[in-house]
């Protein structure tokens, strides 16, 4: 038995909701709906930030504040996304925060992660820098970057009046991630402030520092902005399409692991590890997207740590690395080549755990089977092969 205090003994991985403010007007915007509404490379922009936040690993839940009236609007732009019920904001952003907090009060989670919805542009990578920063001894972190333009002052009559040192000045984004019991606790305390001096609390880092956390800066990009014009909407981001395709013949057994599912069959198919040969296509197919290579540079067939493993952990892997890059998931699309076995009875199955393991909606996952009419290797029964495509988003470089 191991001793209390082993480094085999791991603290357990604290929990984060991210609490997503979307109850502003954005009366700078113009046009006929609030910013956070507004279509953006053809989705909402709300909507955009909350998938980027969906497809962040250590972000548990999601939580979005609005504005009272716009309940409609916000149906419309999180369909399927199977989300809470939306908490009615404030008058001011703090008061929507704190109503938001007050409403995630009884689950109580360990950490949240407030985020301006108009921030759709966000990377994934940068949400985990914020995450990993939130050390033991740390009461937030803050997403930021340090600030590069010349400050001058000027008088009310517009002359130069003095140069303010740049040194040691970030400009603020979101994410902004705290211990939630304290984070709740500061609003609270700022809420019975004099309107004069709340209004000085810009945002929750302002907040948590009046109440003396302690909060630690975190550098992300300058791409992270708010949308707060029309011309702030053009995206920073690129797509790109990558195609893999993967063949495993027949073995003997009395089962294929098609997808993450395991179909009874009178064969099995050969191969290293689980030899799914859809999610090896799958995995050569988003590694494409960022010009990683191929699933036998990352997993070598000669290594024996990978005999007979499961192919998730292929894929999970590639999307990983999608998600440091600052990418995300637009749509996965397999196509199987086989005779047998039939792959329509499990069709629905292996979308859902194509959509586990990769993260994303089941929306943005279709399967579909074909023959060759009894040409071929597959027409002769002797293996099954799997092609797919993989189209993604990435910030552009």
């Amino acid at each position: 038995m191991q001793p209390v205090g082993s480094s085999d003994i791991k603290p357990p991985v604290p929990n984060c909701v991210a609490l997503i403010v979307a109850g502003g007007r954005g009366s700078r915007f113009g046009g006929p709906l609030p910013k956070q509404y507004a279509m953006l490379g053809g989705r909402p922009v709300l909507r955009r930030t909350l998938e980027v936040f969906r497809a962040t690993p250590g972000i548990d839940g999601i939580q979005v504040v609005i504005a009272a009236g716009d309940e409609a609007l916000y149906r419309s732009a999180t369909q399927d996304l199977a989300l809470p019920a939306p908490v009615e904001g404030g008058v001011t952003r703090q008061q929507s925060v704190l109503n938001g907090l007050q409403a995630l009060a009884g689950q109580a989670p360990d950490l949240i992660a407030i985020h301006d919805a108009a921030r759709p542009f966000v990377r994934v990578s940068d949400i985990i820098g914020c995450l990993e920063a939130m050390a033991p001894g740390v009461d937030g972190a803050v997403l930021g970057v340090p600030l590069a333009d010349t400050l001058k002052k000027v008088d009310t009559s517009g002359v130069l009046s003095g140069t303010v040192p740049r040194t040691g000045l970030w400009r603020a984004q979101t994410p902004q991630i705290f211990r939630f019991a304290k984070l709740l606790a500061a609003h609270r305390a700022a809420a019975t402030l004099a309107s004069r001096e709340s209004s000085a609390l810009t945002d929750d880092a302002a907040v948590a520092e009046r109440a003396g956390l302690r909060v630690v800066m975190v550098e992300g990009h300058d791409d992270n902005r708010k949308i707060t014009t029309a011309d702030d909407m053009t995206s920073t981001t690129e797509t790109r399409t990558a195609f893999g395709f993967d063949v495993h013949g027949f073995a003997a057994g009395d089962k294929v692991v098609l997808g993450g599912v395991a179909i009874a069959h009178d064969r099995a198919l050969a191969g290293h590890s689980d030899a799914d040969v859809a999610l090896h296509a799958l995995t050569d197919a988003v590694l494409g997207t960022i010009g990683a290579g191929d699933i036998g540079k990352h997993f070598p067939p000669s290594d024996p740590q990978w005999r007979g493993v499961s192919s998730d952990r292929f894929l999970r892997h590639a999307v990983d690395l999608l998600a440091a890059a600052g990418g995300r998931i637009v749509h996965l699309d397999l196509t199987m080549v086989c005779e047998a076995p039939r792959i329509g009875p499990h069709r629905e199955a292996m979308v859902d755990s194509i959509a586990r393991i990769a993260g994303i909606g089941r929306e943005r996952v279709s399967v579909k089977a074909t023959t060759t009419e009894g040409l071929g290797f597959t027409g002769r029964r002797e293996g099954i092969a799997a092609q797919a495509v993989a189209t993604v988003e990435v910030p552009r470089s």
